[in-house]
């Protein structure tokens, strides 16, 4: 079965056609009807995805086209995810680099594709939407030559097909002048270029499990490769961890495959294949599923140690309860427990206090993508700053911190502020090299810290061009402290609604982040002060009314822009004594106590 199988990832910037053109190929294999009307795709965005721009879940089709299976498999885009991505790419034999004919190759794309050029599949370009009317279809192709060489890819991997396409219209060419006709020349250099799996289906059943999510009706579902042999349903197998030896023993009770959009029971599954597996309860990502003379795991990537932990609590604030559903500590147990079955990536405890939750996971960008979903889901929830997991040297009783690779692609101009900010961020400068046409790779070491809130800055600074990418390193000695927040906050003494003369007064303290008519309560902050200490102040105060003072006068008063915050943003904006307020309609900065005694009580008990 193994030479009637081709596994590919997918790459492909939002909005760069990957749906469209994956679901002109599951009509054109004879998997749909041409009138069938098809709501979703397995390859689709969710939300977040389109609004962020990269891809978080990675998912699996699969599909039949002259009696050869194509599984395709999309990937994460983010280095918060890079684990994962590795995991996935080994699965394939080849990825499929999809860019737009306008846009060209896009920065969400280029960390997958490093990856997948370092664990040498082999690439095929396909040049999407070459029938729009701004397509520059030869300078995209230099462009990704270019993007090639910049990732030191091999010869073989430069000498890359190149396919046009327009996956709306149905139809792929090998060469600009053909006919257009149907997706075939596609498919034709899938079949030819991308080698079919290496396996032996005679050697025991062996399977690596890549993926782990949770159906609701088949409860855990293991999803891999299978490396070696066959299986069959109601087959004894085992899960070998490695450095643990045999985890859990059980039947084969539910074998899928994939087809199309779904998940298919299925008898029998060989080696070669993309397959899930439910009924297992213990087994996890990096797990060997295996027959049971088999006592050896298969060698895998290992899973990036959490370096990041926040505490999730129930919204105890005076506007709690008003915006959400969702709001006791059982039902936030229950989603993060959730969560942490599907995303091996995350650990969740419970805190010292019952209604308050420690989360750890890879970074910012994946804990906010967490807090971001449940929000939407009709969660109300208090966060804590961000808190970097440090370690003791088991020797020298030192304290050790998570250290991240730093990868850079900027323009030759931003190279000196880069190296600045990052230098002052305790990071160093290891490698520093032209990659030709005007740009600059840069490598850093840097403690995980000093990347906390500085993705938005560094856009900033690099006017939206620069890359950055980061995989985990290690643990090293701390490097010292790291300047913080320097300015203080205004901080809310009172309840009720912000009033326009009282803003106007203390937009002269500092930059608000609340507008008139907001609602506000004592402990809120509701602005950044221009000095360092903190400062309370009554942003409901009105005018007082006399025969001398009219209200009407005051009708005039015009405020600056408030100062709009992302989540991202907040998290890496408060302190240890502060939390971020997040609702299904907004989210608020506040004051861990909102009581200005208690605050000073605590404050002094921590000095």
């Amino acid at each position: 079965m193994s030479k009637e199988l081709r596994n590919l990832a997918i790459i492909a910037h939002v909005d760069h056609g990957k749906t469209t053109l994956v679901d002109a190929m599951f009509k054109q294999s004879g998997l749909f009807r041409d009138n069938q009307q098809i709501e979703t795709c397995a390859m689709d965005y969710n939300d977040l995805e389109r609004e962020r721009g990269i891809t978080i879940l990675a998912k699996c089709t699969s599909f039949v086209w002259n009696d050869m299976k194509l599984n395709i498999v999309d990937t994460p885009g983010h280095a918060d995810f890079g684990g994962e991505v590795e995991r996935i790419l080994s699965m394939v034999e080849g990825v499929l680099l999809l860019v737009d004919a306008s846009e060209g190759p896009m920065p969400q794309t280029k960390f997958v594709l490093t990856k997948a050029l370092a664990l040498g599949l082999k690439p095929i370009v396909v040049i999407n939407k070459v029938d729009k009317p701004d397509a520059r279809v030869n300078e995209v192709i230099n462009e990704i030559f270019d993007l090639f060489v910049a990732l030191e890819a091999s010869e073989e991997q430069l000498d890359f097909p190149i396919i046009y396409a327009s996956g709306r219209n149905g139809w792929a060419i090998k060469n600009l002048s053909d006919e257009r006709k149907d997706l075939t020349p596609l498919l034709e250099a899938i079949v030819s270029h991308i080698s079919s799996p290496n396996t032996d289906s005679k050697a025991p059943f062996q399977m690596l499990v890549t993926m782990l999510d949770y159906d609701q009706y088949l409860g855990r579902v293991l999803t891999g490769k299978i490396l070696t042999g066959s299986a069959s349903i109601n087959n004894s197998v085992h899960a070998i961890r490695e450095g643990s030896g045999v985890v859990e023993r059980s039947r084969l009770t539910k074998l899928l495959t994939f087809e199309g959009l779904k998940r298919i029971p299925i008898e029998h599954v060989e080696c070669g294949d993309i397959v899930a597996i439910a009924g297992l309860q213990e087994s996890t990502v990096a797990d060997t599923i295996a027959s049971t003379e088999v006592m050896t795991p298969i060698k895998a990537i290992p899973i990036d140690p959490p370096t990041l932990s926040m505490v999730f609590s129930i919204n105890d604030s005076p506007l709690g309860g008003q915006d959400g559903k969702k709001l006791t500590s059982r039902m936030i147990w229950d989603r993060l427990q959730k969560e942490a079955e599907g995303n091996i990536s995350i650990t969740v405890k419970r805190s010292s206090d019952q209604d308050s939750f420690e989360v750890a996971g890879r970074g910012e960008l994946q804990l906010g993508i967490l807090i971001e979903t449940m929000r939407r889901e009709g969660f109300e929830l208090s966060i804590s700053r961000p808190r970097v997991l440090y370690k003791t040297d088991p020797v020298t009783g030192q304290k050790l911190e998570p250290m991240e690779e730093l990868y850079i692609d900027l323009d030759d101009e931003f190279t000196g502020i880069i190296v600045e900010k990052i230098t002052l961020r305790k990071g160093s400068l290891l490698d520093m090299r032209s990659s030709g046409a005007g740009k600059t790779r840069l490598k850093f070491l840097i403690p995980t810290r000093g990347l906390i809130g500085y993705h938005g800055e560094f856009l900033t600074d690099t006017r939206g061009t620069g890359v950055l990418n980061r995989s985990f390193s290690g643990y090293e000695p701390y490097r010292g402290p790291i300047e913080d927040r320097t300015k203080g906050v205004l901080v809310s003494n009172s309840k009720g609604n912000a009033v326009p003369y009282a803003l106007y007064f203390l937009e002269e303290r500092g930059a608000l982040f609340i507008n008139p008519g907001d609602p506000v309560y004592e402990g809120m902050i509701i602005g950044e002060h221009s000095k360092s200490n903190e400062l309370d102040v009554n942003p409901t105060k009105t005018k007082q009314l006399s025969n001398m003072r009219a209200s009407g006068k005051d009708d005039n008063i015009k405020l600056s822009p408030p100062r709009s915050i992302s989540l991202e943003q907040a998290l890496s904006y408060i302190q240890d004594d502060e939390l971020v307020e997040v609702t299904p309609r907004a989210f608020r900065l506040r004051k861990k106590y909102l009581d200005p005694i208690t605050r000073k009580k605590m404050s002094r008990l921590i000095e």
